[in-house]
């Protein structure tokens, strides 16, 4: 299988770093609102290459986070009187429900960019 390296600019044979093993990680939707094409997009994409490494018979753990900070979520709280993290779990869960619908299989992980934000500083 061939893939596009963006640091060589070629087309290369896909070698795992881990034989056998793929690990795949995926920046997911700011979740201030209901899905769009524009998020479920590269969810559906980055789903169909994870089953085709799958299906050549690669270990594939998928990480895909959901950021959980941002102005717009702020905002939408203090709009409704609730906590930032409420409306963040409103919205992961119904993004969780649509991609099941489209039958996107869930990531191996799922990390929130709060539970994130000591390893940037």
């Amino acid at each position: 299988m061939k893939i596009f390296n963006t640091l060589s600019r070629r087309k290369e044979e896909f070698v795992p770093i881990e034989e056998g093993k793929v690990r795949m990680y995926v920046c997911g939707p700011t979740v201030y609102n209901l899905i769009h094409i524009g998020n479920a997009r590269p969810m559906i994409f980055f789903d169909t290459v994870r089953r085709y490494f799958e299906y050549r018979g690669y270990k594939v753990n998928y990480v895909s986070n959901f950021t959980d900070v941002d102005d717009k979520i702020i905002n939408k709280a203090i709009e409704e009187g609730v906590d930032a993290a409420v409306i963040s779990q409103r919205y992961i869960d119904e993004c969780k429900k649509d991609m099941a619908a489209m039958n996107v299989l869930p990531a191996t992980k799922n990390p929130l960019a709060t539970q994130e934000i000591g390893g940037m500083e």
